[in-house]
């Protein structure tokens, strides 16, 4: 057995096998998990997915959402054990892969066309 497998067969153990299929465009719902004093909460973070990056237990999302006029992104590692849960809410329709243009959009120009090709 070589490290590379041996890595493989480690990082598997953690993997989470309840993931929705999560594409760019999405809108998402994720669940954080936030720790305030002795105290564990679930924290909703909804916003557009612009980007995926990596694969396996690394595999991340870049979630963008506008909070009082000002756009906020966050990078969730899917696998993390901080990350509750992830709900697709709605199928996007893009043609790109990374949605960093989105960043320099404002207003009714953000919206991205729904997709009923697949299921939610």
């Amino acid at each position: 057995m070589n490290a590379q497998e041996i890595i493989r067969s480690i990082e598997a153990e953690h993997l989470k096998t309840d993931l929705p299929t999560i594409n760019v465009g999405d809108t998402v719902k994720v669940g954080v998990r936030v720790i305030e004093g002795g105290k564990q909460r679930v924290q909703p973070y909804e916003g557009v997915v612009i980007a995926q990056a990596r694969s396996g237990i690394n595999k991340s999302i870049t979630v963008r959402r506008t909070f009082q006029g000002v756009g906020v992104e966050r990078v969730f590692l899917l696998h993390s054990p901080r990350i509750d849960s992830i709900k697709v809410l709605r199928r996007g329709k893009v043609r790109r892969a990374k949605l960093y243009y989105l960043r320099d959009l404002v207003g009714k120009a953000t919206r991205i066309k729904q997709r009923f090709d697949r299921e939610i």
